[in-house]
């Protein structure tokens, strides 16, 4: 069984507001076994709207559509669905007297247009909505040779959305097909490539595997998207628990964590786990590797960071000595191994861990120039350098995961 997803509205189209809701359902959808195929995104006028909601009727067994069920003259959904469905709109009784009644418990006028939102398409069941003046529909449309397709329209309002959500739940729950359960894992790397980690697994990534894995990247992480269709959910991660095994054997210590894990809920988790404690000292990274050190419970194993912008800031703070700065410069690894060690003494920790100032960026075709990062520790200095090279926007978050990484390995023992 598939979907469709229609987000409606003008302030979606126009790039004025951010469709969250179509993710959200997306995610519903698959917790009970039903794949959305299609996200479509259409304007606040009648006849493209229509256009949209009968393509949809045609080619997917659910559809849930969002916005457009309020009572001005841009509100189209109901109008829109009784023309693509050819079921004319009757009054509902039942849903004016909520709709009435909510006015009244707000000791507020209902104003005439609002009798708009008791109009559904004939032969359509009202979706309750407690706290909002616009019912949903849901409505079964007849395919010739084929099932029907649910039809169910919704508030665009997220709260009153979500708060809907389980009377469609319960109503696909009740169709045929929908027996079955979707399980997801992610499983999240660094330190290379999303290209080069594809060509480390043996045949993964292929359609009509089962389960399937997918791959991204997001903001520097490559991530494995395993996907398992089964009766239940103890079915489905029995299928996808052979192959979390195979991506972590073929790609071992890339692999740092599964699901919402981030690196530096995993360094945190490390340093707790062996009794150590840890303190940085940044320069280009501006702060964001403290700041997401101090984002995890550290249970006393962060101590605190400090950030420094120029030489006279790590000599006055840190004692570093200036002549090596002017020597070297901020950014070289001589001045970041002198960084992470003065920091280790400042802060009296077990690890100090420091990223140099970035380099000048370069243009494209030319070698471009290292970032330095030091870890400072019970077994000396590690040092890294990495080419200063990715999209400028992701340039300080790539920087930060690389200083934790090494942090991660040396915890590892690798």
């Amino acid at each position: 069984m598939n979907a469709e997803i229609i987000a409606v509205g003008d302030e979606i189209t126009s790039g004025q507001l951010l469709d969250t809701n179509s993710q959200w359902l997306s995610q519903r959808l698959a917790e009970l076994g039903i794949r959305a195929l299609y996200h479509t995104t259409v304007g606040d006028e009648l006849e493209p709207c229509a256009a949209v909601f009968r393509q949809a009727i045609e080619r997917a067994d659910v559809v849930v559509a969002t916005g457009g069920l309020g009572p001005t003259a841009d509100d189209l959904t109901r109008e829109a669905l009784a023309q693509a469905a050819s079921h004319p709109l009757v009054l509902v009784p039942e849903a004016l007297e909520h709709i009435r009644t909510l006015f009244a418990s707000r000791k507020r006028p209902m104003p005439k247009q609002n009798e708009v939102q008791a109009l559904f398409p004939s032969g359509s069941r009202v979706v309750p909505n407690p706290h909002g003046t616009a019912p949903g529909i849901d409505l079964e449309t007849a395919r010739p040779g084929r099932s029907p397709s649910r039809f169910f329209a919704l508030p665009g309002v997220p709260a009153e959305m979500v708060e809907m959500w389980p009377y469609v739940a319960s109503a696909l729950a009740g169709m045929e097909k929908v027996a079955r359960v979707v399980c997801r894992r992610n499983v999240k790397c660094f330190g290379a490539g999303e290209s080069q980690i594809e060509s480390m697994l043996p045949d993964l990534i292929r359609r009509g595997r089962t389960p399937t894995v997918g791959i991204n990247a997001s903001q520097a992480t490559i991530i494995l998207r395993i996907a398992a269709e089964g009766a239940s959910e103890a079915e489905c991660q029995a299928l996808i628990g052979p192959t979390v095994a195979t991506i972590r054997q073929h790609l071992g210590p890339l692999v740092y964590g599964e699901g919402d894990e981030e690196l530096q809920d995993v360094v945190v988790r490390l340093l707790a786990e062996q009794g150590k404690t840890l303190a940085t000292i940044e320069v280009g990274t501006a702060g964001t590797v403290a700041q997401w050190l101090a984002s995890v419970p550290s249970k006393g194993c962060f101590h605190g960071g400090l950030v420094a912008a120029e030489a006279d800031t790590l000599g006055s703070l840190l004692g570093v000595d200036s002549a090596l700065l002017a020597r070297h410069g901020l950014s070289s690894g001589e001045a970041v191994e002198a960084m992470a060690v003065a920091c280790r003494d400042r802060f009296r920790t077990d690890y100090a861990l420091g990223v140099s100032a970035f380099p000048e960026p370069v243009p494209v075709g030319v070698e471009p120039k290292p970032v330095f990062f030091a870890l400072a520790g019970p077994g000396g200095i590690r040092r890294k350098q990495v080419p200063f090279a990715l999209h400028p926007a992701l340039l300080t978050t790539y920087c930060a995961k690389h200083a934790l990484n090494l942090l991660r390995l040396a915890l590892l023992g690798l």
